[in-house]
């Protein structure tokens, strides 16, 4: 089993996310567990190629892996990713190192905002999956400027306050000692620069406002309230900030036919009471075609048939439930005189007494007021 995530989906160290994709895709349909029953190497293969492709397409989470060789937030860090400032940060209010030593206070362009979007589903597209299109009005890299926010043929220039550092850095005395604070430096608002000549464009903003169009891949199995995260489709960070992310709820339309009840699929089926005595052979249309449905003769109301595998996809795991066919006897409100004489004749040959004609039940309750 290949630990190197690159050399799993065969692409190049360099290789652009749209390459991972279609590399993940190619591979992903071979080795899909449910194209491959029973194979538990290409079940192995399957988790191994989508454990990749979680980290590759992820761009926070590949730069880590570049460089650490791990995606794990604490890579390369021996105080797991917060650092020693991010430890005394949570007693002090900021980086703070006893001694004068340097602080952690962050510093440099933020990031830009999460965002929110609705994907609309029908049943079908929950079982079989599929791309989908989101549309947000969000905050996107000024093209004037190039996310600088200076004007074009300038650039930024080194704060003269904290010298580029984004930080402020103050002495103390306490009854601990001398200790040094950090803080984001009130100048340049932490980015370590400043903008000599606007860009007119954003206003020195380094963003605009606009419209961007992101294509969804909607695993099979989501339910209705999941919520998928596209990473760095967020809005654009001020001044060449990273993007943030962009979450995606999920929305399933009712469906005419079927429920849902966790991975399986309920249809209460109205069967003619004829039908559910003598037996029947019904074209039933299951989401993935037609099936022969056997009803046995002296079915009851109640009575439930399960179609193995025709339910909805385990989203974590191999597999789909079942589809529950529950049957509900379909009894007529209303006969022409040739079905009553059929039916009398058939309930005096079984010894059944059944009311006369015109004695039903509300009859009853008139000739009792009469």
């Amino acid at each position: 089993m290949s630990t190197d995530h690159y050399e799993t989906l065969g692409v190049a160290r360099d290789a652009t996310d749209e390459e991972v994709k279609r590399a993940y895709k190619k591979l992903a349909r071979t080795h899909h567990p449910d194209l491959n029953p029973d194979d538990a190497e290409s079940e192995t293969r399957f988790k191994e190629i989508a454990a990749a492709y979680e980290v590759l397409s992820d761009p926070e989470r590949r730069s880590r892996y570049d460089r650490f060789g791990t995606d794990s937030p604490g890579a390369g860090d021996p105080f797991g990713g917060g650092g020693l400032g991010d430890i005394f940060e949570a007693f002090f209010g900021g980086g703070s190192v006893f001694g004068g030593g340097a602080g952690q206070a962050r510093s440099g362009p933020p990031r830009g905002e999460d965002l929110e979007a609705h994907v609309d589903l029908d049943l079908e597209e929950v079982v079989f999956g599929g791309d989908h299109e989101v549309t947000v009005r969000t905050a996107v890299r000024c093209e004037d400027c190039d996310g600088s926010g200076a004007e074009a043929g300038t650039s930024p220039s080194t704060c003269d306050e904290c010298g580029g550092s984004g930080q402020v850095r103050r002495v103390r005395q306490s009854v601990l000692g001398q200790m040094v604070t950090a803080s984001a430096c009130g100048r340049c608002g932490g980015l370590g620069h400043v903008i000599d000549t606007p860009c007119n464009t954003c206003d020195s903003q380094g963003r605009t406002i606009d419209q961007r169009t992101y294509a969804v891949e909607v695993p099979p199995g989501v339910d209705d309230g999941s919520t998928l995260r596209l990473s760095g489709r967020g809005a654009a960070g001020p001044r060449g900030g990273a993007n943030g992310d962009l979450y995606v709820h999920i929305r399933v339309r009712p469906h005419p036919v079927f429920h849902r009840d966790g991975d399986d699929l309920v249809h209460d089926l109205y069967v003619p009471f004829t039908q559910a005595t003598l037996g029947a052979h019904i074209p039933y249309e299951t989401l993935d075609g037609s099936e022969d449905l056997v009803i046995p003769s002296g079915t009851e109301s109640g009575t439930v048939f399960r179609m193995r595998g025709r339910g909805v996809p385990h989203v974590r795991g191999r597999g789909r439930g079942d589809l529950r066919v529950r049957v509900v006897i379909d009894v007529p409100d209303s006969l022409d005189d040739e079905q009553d004489a059929l039916l009398r004749q058939l309930a005096e040959l079984r010894g059944e007494d059944v009311a006369e004609p015109g004695q039903g039940l509300f009859s009853k309750i008139r000739s009792a007021f009469s």
